[in-house]
């Protein structure tokens, strides 16, 4: 294995963009676009670990330094201790981005993906924090698919992957929108008709927009959005996040806001285009102001659906039964500890079980979820 540059140079390891881009070879949550967002968030340092193998293959992933991880869904600590299995200590590396949910092994075309695991293996447990004094750091992979945990441990992880979460998937047929309808079976098809009819009979209007146009009423809605959940938010940094998000996105960010007539918006929907792929990035909505015209879905699925070329809608985790009902297939994500010491190693049995019954527990919470479960991705490590 040879490092190529700095890992913690910048957002993606020194690379230029283009180069970086070759390797995430059009996953959007591994570009670089993408990673200089993460970037400017705070409590970690964001990186890109990239790495030459023997025979002259090229691979990397990216990679961040955290010390107070804001968001819950990469807490590695807290989500282990609360499935009741052993957990490395909090801060660490972070192997993968810090939004998103979908982290990938990046590999150069033509090179063997093994070795370029191997060789990303043993970077990784060399690699230094910028923000620990102890090379004895937690080093844990987030939100992989199954297919970058079967090569890493290929490779010589010896723990087994943790199940977090189900990533759904929405295909749009050739037809498009109207294709996609088809598609659907007859409950489905009826419940989305009269979800679209209860939206426009209500006078809503969409309006198109970049986020750096309205990074403002992007802040107010999602702030909006958070308290009905009980959650007490600081509207003026989080509209900071957005205004810097726009200023590095541009036009890659779009927003789709939702009114009607000559009142302010009720909510709106962040998303990016990445070739035919829409990745729903986030949503806000006025609760105290909606008319219970399905505003959720009219805004997310069904607006993603009819934006002209789009073949898929990348809706993420949670909420899985609606997104089933919607025709999402669920593919599995997995925590993988990447350190040679780690604690989770020798309790196979313990995270088959965990995984066994995440998995029982979404084929049980309902016919839609069953009929959307990707078994064969699960299997491995159920």
């Amino acid at each position: 294995m040879i490092a190529t540059t700095d890992t913690f140079a910048d957002a993606i390891g020194g690379l230029e963009d283009t180069e970086w881009d070759s390797l995430a070879d059009g996953r959007f949550y591994s570009s670089a676009l993408w990673l200089r967002v993460c970037a400017v968030d705070p409590g970690s340092v964001s990186g890109g670990l990239h790495v030459k193998t023997a025979a002259g293959g090229r691979a990397a992933v990216p990679v961040a330094a955290v010390t107070d991880e804001p968001t819950p869904g990469l807490r590695w600590h807290d989500l282990l201790a609360a499935r009741g299995l052993p957990a490395p200590e909090p801060g660490g590396l972070l192997i993968g981005q810090r939004r998103g949910y979908l982290a990938h092994l990046l590999t150069a075309k033509g090179t063997d993906r093994t070795e370029a695991a191997a060789a990303v293996l043993d970077a990784v447990r060399a690699l230094r924090s910028p923000l620990h004094e102890e090379s004895k750091i937690a080093r844990v992979a987030m939100y992989l698919t199954t297919e970058d945990v079967g090569t890493l441990r290929a490779a010589g992880v010896r723990t087994t992957p943790v199940a977090l979460n189900t990533d759904a998937w929405i295909e749009i047929p050739p037809g498009g929108f109207p294709a996609w309808l088809e598609s659907l079976s007859g409950h489905r098809v009826r419940r989305i008709r009269s979800e679209m009819r209860k939206f426009e009979n209500a006078g809503y209007e969409l309006e198109h927009r970049t986020l750096t146009e309205c990074w403002a009423e992007v802040a107010r809605l999602l702030a909006r959005t958070l308290q009905r959940f009980g959650r007490v938010v600081d509207e003026a940094p989080m509209a900071e996040s957005f205004r810097q998000q726009g200023e590095i996105a541009g036009p890659n960010a779009e927003v789709v806001l939702c009114s009607r007539h000559g009142e302010p918006p009720v909510g709106f929907c962040l998303y990016y285009r990445c070739g035919d792929t829409v990745y729903l990035r986030g949503l806000g909505l006025d609760y105290e102001r909606l008319i219970s015209a399905a505003e959720y879905f009219n805004i997310t699925y069904y607006m993603a659906a009819r934006l002209p070329g789009v073949r898929w809608i990348h809706g993420g985790i949670d909420t899985a039964d609606a997104k089933a009902l919607r025709g999402a297939k669920l593919r599995p994500l997995w925590l993988l500890d990447l350190s040679e010491d780690s604690p989770l190693t020798g309790y196979d049995q313990e995270i088959r079980e965990h995984n066994r019954a995440l998995l029982t527990s979404l084929r049980d919470s309902s016919p839609a979820v069953a009929e959307a479960l990707d078994h064969e991705l699960w299997s491995p490590h159920c």
